[in-house]
């Protein structure tokens, strides 16, 4: 039996992307990433029809999101493929400061691992104590924080980014990555090391990125205000939104 904080992979893995005028931003790397998973978990390689089937899906998108879920088929063997699509309000991708998102902890020792599950019922279960609009913080014993339930985190201190270490607990984003990059072309030193609520509480700024709302400034953790997002998260959010949505104004 699995522990109660661990999803169930017979309900699969899954991608979700953030499309713009028909494009499905960091394509390549999230079915990589999606690839690399169902190898490890269920021994099956990508086919190249999921791509096409992805690509066709978005191609008269305007700004939307696509998921797609991969799972085991327990009666034929194989995958089974499964994509949802819909529109995003465009407020919500790099929003502004005045949208900053509101966290709560939810304690999961040991994380929820490195593939992104399509069991999301600890999750909803979380969320569904929740006020309206809060996100799930993830965290371990002792405060250490690993990642929303929806994006990477990172705190800004000085002239430093810093995120907690992909080591096995948590989802290493896409757009994780690529904040990085845009922290360094921004001058900022990126710096994986262990994060914990007090940390999060002393920095100048907390960011979330994910790979729909890109980057998301993060308001307060259970009540404990942050610091405003008006510095080094601007500029990082700046510098990613020109490499996704070079051919949108600029919110954030």
């Amino acid at each position: 039996m699995l522990p109660p904080n661990r999803p169930d992979p017979a309900r699969g893995v899954f991608e979700t992307f953030l499309v713009v005028e028909g494009r499905l931003i960091e394509l390549d790397a999230h079915l990589a990433r999606l690839g690399a998973s169902v190898a490890v978990l269920f021994g099956e390689a990508l086919s190249a029809e999921v791509r096409e089937e992805v690509e066709a899906r978005a191609r008269d998108m305007a700004l939307g999101r696509l998921r797609v879920t991969l799972a085991p088929d327990g009666e034929w063997g194989g995958l089974t493929t499964e994509i949802v699509t819909a529109e995003v309000d465009p407020d919500l991708v790099f929003p502004s400061p005045e949208r900053a998102v509101v966290a709560r902890n939810l304690v999961v020792e040991g994380g929820l691992g490195a593939h992104k599950w399509a069991d999301r019922d600890l999750i909803g279960e979380a969320e569904a104590k929740f006020e309206a609009g809060e996100v799930p913080l993830i965290v371990d014993r002792g405060g250490v924080v690993l990642e929303a339930s929806r994006a990477n985190v990172f705190a800004v201190r000085g002239e430093t980014l810093v995120t907690p270490p992909a080591d096995g607990r948590l989802l290493p984003g896409i757009a994780r990555r690529r904040v990085m990059e845009a922290a360094d072309a921004c001058g900022l030193l990126p710096l994986e090391t262990e994060l914990t609520i007090d940390d999060l509480s002393g920095a100048d700024e907390v960011l979330l990125a994910g790979s729909v709302r890109g980057i998301e400034p993060l308001r307060s953790i259970d009540g404990r205000e942050l610091g405003r997002p008006d510095g080094a998260g601007l500029r990082i959010a700046a510098e990613l939104r020109r490499g996704w949505m070079p051919s949108r104004t600029t919110a954030y």
